[in-house]
């Protein structure tokens, strides 16, 4: 029997199968649990969450080599075949994402939740229970849900496909790019995306699920699915659709009795908010929300000398494609005299290769076929436009083979020189990545390497800028990739990348008045990875230049490119442009051979106190407990006043412990006083007989850490305002003994931080308070030192309510 190796396009339909196509040494741990989660390479840091649906196809590797322990810490999302069987990765992405869709607004789909988790069968059975028809409360019929930022133009009247027509359909003779025509609003950009997936069975099927026909069993509910963010969501929505005088007001089919476009379009403004907030974008986002495919773009002018084969082999590979013209400044979609339209998004729905035959020339010529998304007689005029004498030169057989059609529908073919000459943007979204670089057919079946990660920049923590702020630059997330092997047959013995960093939620945020960030990467090579700093620091970046970046710093939802590299180690640092501001992001990393992604980072938990802040003290080097130096006299009149607050027992609750406090430290900072969640968990980080008071000793112990902190506070507060700035904490917590990552640092902000991202001397002993009684807890817990510990409930919750 051949040897099993992992395969991530792999299928096995049962338990049964999968474990007979494993050997005894497998992961049935794994297996046993759920027959498609499988071991695989390590997806996630120590103490992240575990999320099935962040997933990184990888490379075979032997599945003798997975240990026990891999099965239980290491899993991601997969399925089984045996060695050497063929699968299309279409097909299994297509699949993949059957199975990982998620209801919207659960926990766990990346969006912003706006409302209830609405489960489809469920609400569809209940409405068919009680014989009513759905309303959406998380969409109600009303202007709110079409505008966001002013009333509607005119009175919009929101009715149900039985009161449009006398005989509605879903999808009538199967959908087409004909049923996707636009209404009064500007969301081209959209409709070109719609009318391209039409053109491949399974992306549209992933998008439009079947079984939502209308019949004597409709509910008035219906459900489509998008890929947002790494995750596939579940929209639900009821059939009200807003009309005028009695007509659909938005986009509809060219058969008045077929409604599957227009809902399909309620339920893509319902996951961004709003009708309005589709007005304006580019038709790869929604390329991208259809398939969860990684979206190129071409500057045409610009584009290499091999477009055409790219766009070629785009086509043959189910790629989604849409071109467009520059708007015209002073006119919105403009129409030009060759009949094309300024400012306006098109679907390429075909390229090739046709026969041509003229009284001196006889061969091929490269065609590309357009459609307009109005779906009327706004067509190209030029050569080879509907009707026009060029088709003369064309074998019937060649205008048969390629459906040609002189309808006033919108879609028109033109010469490849042609649509370079009128148009100036190409964007393609790969289905599947595939080698476009290179026209060597014998590559298309080659399966690309992909790494995900989820970032965010944080005001004051983890938003740096871009490198213009050279002394924040360094606090942006950093990735680093390793690109081992060269692609196969390139003479320049290089590896190509693309990067595509992706802003999240943004389109939906509209409505609050956020609109998209300004963003971009740069990416540096490092020469000796293993005696780099973790992260890179700001002297790095002084005296190292990037090796390759964005092409700009663009406020669109993401930013991609291409690049071609030698074999090595690089760290790619995404950003917005200034620093401060505040946005989730999506990092996708494309690569034909593997490659070995990680977030360049520290590992959270205890450090090493600088003892160069501790004045006249001896501080053990490994310090969580750092010991009371030679008390000083203002040290004893802190001990008097305890004391004297004390009373006869020697013990302060929290309300004396904050006099004591307020007394010592007010006379060194400009501060109102320590809160009384502060003071209360100073108690509890020392309160080890849960009596909520704390004695002289544990007192002394506290007050050697706050000696401690307020020492490094005070180094990093140059101008003696009482606060920090952001940008400052991970070295101060750092600097006090505590090492922190991006990911915790985020959340310390977003706990500790205000809105100008800085952190009051309060907050930053609370911080410091808390960082150190979570580490005691978790040694407590610990005590082999294997960096995992296991709480009862009781236990948590104790823990965690107390402290």
């Amino acid at each position: 029997m051949p040897k099993k190796r992992y395969n991530p396009y792999a299928v096995a339909s049962t338990e049964t199968q999968l474990e007979r196509l494993v050997d005894d040494e497998a992961p049935h741990d794994a297996a046993t649990a759920n027959p498609y989660l499988v071991t695989g390479h390590a997806l996630y840091s120590l103490g992240q969450t575990y999320d099935p649906y962040r997933v990184k196809p990888l490379k075979p590797f032997d599945i003798e080599e997975a240990s026990e322990s891999t099965a239980q810490e290491e899993v991601c999302s997969c399925r089984w075949i045996d060695r050497g069987d063929i699968v299309d990765e279409a097909d299994y992405l297509y699949q993949l994402g059957k199975q990982d869709v998620r209801p919207m607004n659960e926990r766990g789909t990346g969006l912003r939740s706006r409302g209830e988790v609405q489960d489809f069968d469920k609400l569809r059975a209940q409405c068919q229970r009680s014989g009513r028809l759905f309303e959406d409360p998380e969409f109600p019929a009303s202007d709110c849900s079409i505008f966001f930022s002013r009333t509607p133009p005119r009175p919009f009247q929101w009715k149900r496909p039985h009161e449009i027509s006398d005989s509605p359909l879903f999808i009538s003779s199967g959908a087409s790019r004909f049923d996707v025509l636009q209404g009064e609003l500007g969301d081209c950009w959209l409709l070109a995306a719609v009318a391209n997936i039409t053109l491949n069975k399974d992306l549209f099927a992933q998008v439009v699920p079947d079984g939502q026909e209308i019949d004597d069993d409709y509910a008035g509910i219906f459900h489509f699915r998008f890929w947002q963010y790494g995750r596939w969501v579940d929209v639900v929505i009821d059939d009200r659709l807003p009309t005028y005088h009695g007509q659909l007001a938005f986009m509809h089919s060219a058969d008045n009795h077929e409604f599957w476009s227009a809902l399909l379009e309620k339920a893509y403004a319902k996951l961004h908010g709003s009708y309005e907030a589709l007005k304006g974008g580019t038709t790869c986002e929604a390329m991208e929300d259809f398939s969860g495919g990684v979206t190129e773009m071409y500057d045409i002018d610009k584009a290499p000398d091999n477009l055409f084969q790219v766009m070629l082999k785009a086509n043959e590979r189910k790629s989604l494609m849409s071109c467009s013209i520059e708007p015209d400044p002073y006119v919105a979609e403009a129409e030009m005299p060759n009949g094309l339209i300024k400012g306006h998004a098109y679907s390429v729905t075909k390229a090739c290769m046709a026969d041509i035959e003229t009284p001196r020339v006889h061969g091929k010529i490269p065609m590309v076929r357009v459609r307009n998304p109005w779906g009327n007689e706004a067509e190209w005029k030029g050569a080879f436009s509907d009707s026009s004498s060029e088709w003369n030169y064309i074998p019937e057989a060649t205008r048969q083979e390629l459906g040609l059609t002189f309808d006033a529908d919108g879609e028109f073919w033109m010469t490849f020189k042609d649509f370079t000459r009128n148009f100036q943007r190409l964007e393609i979204c790969n289905l599947s990545p595939d080698s476009l670089d290179d026209d060597d057919d014998s590559l298309l079946a080659k399966r690309w390497e992909m790494s995900v990660f989820e970032g965010a920049w944080v005001r004051g923590a983890t938003a740096g800028g871009c490198r213009n702020y050279i002394n924040t630059f360094a606090h942006n997330p950093q990735y680093t990739v390793h690109l081992d092997d060269v692609d196969e047959d390139d003479e320049e013995q290089k590896c190509t990348m693309i990067v595509a960093v992706m802003q999240k939620n943004r389109r939906a945020q509209r409505r609050l008045g956020l609109d998209c960030l300004t963003i971009g990467f740069s990416i540096y090579h490092l020469a000796d990875p293993d005696s780099a700093p973790k992260p890179l620091d700001v002297n790095f970046f002084r005296y190292n230049t990037s090796v390759a970046r964005a092409p700009s710093f663009i406020n669109l939802r993401e930013v991609s490119c291409r690049f071609k590299l030698p074999p090595g180690t690089y760290c790619i640092i995404p950003s917005t442009f200034e620093p401060n501001e505040e946005g989730e992001f999506l990092i996708r990393i494309f690569s034909e051979k593997t490659n070995n992604m990680e977030e360049n980072d520290e590992e959270v938990g205890p450090g090493r106190v600088d003892e160069s802040i501790i004045e006249d003290s001896v501080v053990r080097t490994h310090v969580i407990k750092p010991e009371l130096a030679k008390e000083s006299e203002y040290d004893k009149m802190v001990r008097q006043f305890f004391n004297q607050i004390a009373g006869d027992n020697l013990e302060v609750d929290w309300q004396e412990l904050k006099q004591v406090l307020d007394y010592a430290l007010k006379k060194e900072f400009t501060f109102e006083g320590f809160s009384k969640d502060t003071v209360r968990s100073m108690i509890a980080l020392l309160d080890v007989d849960n009596s909520g008071q704390l004695g002289l000793e544990e007192f002394k112990s506290l007050w050697s850490s706050i000696r401690l902190w307020k020492s490094v506070f005070r180094r990093h507060d140059r101008s003696g305002s009482c606060f920090l700035n952001g940008f400052e904490l991970r070295s101060a917590l750092n600097e006090s003994g505590y090492r922190v990552n991006n990911n915790l640092l985020n959340s310390l902000m977003h706990r500790y931080g205000d809105k100008e991202g800085r952190v009051a001397f309060d907050d930053f002993m609370a911080c410091a308070v808390k960082m150190k009684t979570c580490i005691e807890i978790f040694r407590d817990k610990d005590p082999s030192s294997t960096n995992k510990a296991t709480f009862s409930l009781e236990d948590w919750l104790n823990h965690s309510m107390y402290s």
